[in-house]
């Protein structure tokens, strides 16, 4: 027989159940698809559109040394101690070549294109330009040993000295004079230029052939070819006559010596002779 119980807990754990089985389980639903990107088809363009194709940019290969131009290397560059003409026929169609001084009867004279040709055929094609070019103008020089760029007047930086010094010493006469005679720059340059003449470079510089005594044109005149100096010996010789020498190179059959009885010739003291001015 079943003994007594306890009514109230057996009521509470039936009121538990009843909880439990009352419960509500709350299922969320997913999410509807979102509608998958409408899809363009490419079509091809009609015939009659004219589409241009794509033609890649032309680069330029970068040129050897021996290949560059007057676009590439200017015509004139400065090292330091003041501008030098890298090509003389580069420089002659620039800015900075002076123009021949038509002012002067001489300037004008040696400026006509018929001398510049004439000393082309005796002299290296550059060293005549340059001898053209100094004798046609007159202030702008161009040295004919270093190339420098100058006018006459100019105080110029010494070639032994440091890059961008100027010499203090007193401007030599003779310099000057050499200057405007034949376009050599320093002393340096000139004794470059008359290096196979050693023996006549105190007495030729600074001096014009009226000037020069016959023992040194004899020295002048003795051997060397002036092969190897691109024919600087032979431009220090050439400069300091009044016509450059073309009389006697280019007419050497004419006797210049020889004046006419009513007007007294103006060549006797130069000693036009061929054998005292030998190429």
């Amino acid at each position: 027989m079943p003994g007594p119980r306890n009514a109230k807990k057996g009521k509470k754990v039936h009121v538990k159940k009843s909880k439990k089985s009352t419960s509500v389980t709350v299922i969320q639903a997913p999410a509807p698809p979102e509608p998958s990107p409408p899809v363009h088809k490419l079509e091809p363009p009609s015939s009659d559109i004219d589409c241009p194709s794509y033609t890649p940019p032309h680069i330029r290969p970068t040129p050897y040394v021996q290949d560059l131009h007057d676009d590439f290397i200017p015509s004139i560059h400065d090292p330091g101690n003041g501008p030098r003409v890298r090509d003389v026929r580069a420089f002659l169609s620039s800015f900075f070549a002076q123009p021949p001084s038509l002012d002067d009867p001489l300037c004008a004279e040696f400026s006509q294109e018929e001398v510049h040709q004439m000393l082309c055929t005796t002299l290296p094609d550059e060293t005549a330009t340059i001898l053209w070019y100094n004798k046609s103008r007159a202030t702008s020089r161009i040295c004919p040993s270093c190339r420098r760029l100058y006018r006459l007047g100019d105080i110029l930086p010494d070639l032994t000295q440091d890059s961008g010094q100027q010499t203090n010493e007193t401007r030599s006469p003779l310099l000057a004079r050499e200057q405007e005679i034949s376009g050599l720059c320093s002393p340096v340059c000139f004794i470059l230029a008359s290096f196979e003449y050693p023996c006549a470079i105190k007495t030729t510089w600074g001096r014009t052939a009226d000037e020069i005594d016959d023992f040194t044109w004899d020295l002048l005149n003795g051997p060397g070819d002036g092969r190897g100096d691109k024919g600087l010996s032979l431009l220090l010789k050439m400069a300091r006559l009044p016509d450059l020498g073309l009389g006697q190179l280019c007419l050497p059959d004419i006797d210049f010596d020889a004046g006419s009885e009513d007007e007294p010739t103006t060549y006797h003291r130069l000693h036009y002779e061929p054998e005292r001015f030998s190429c």
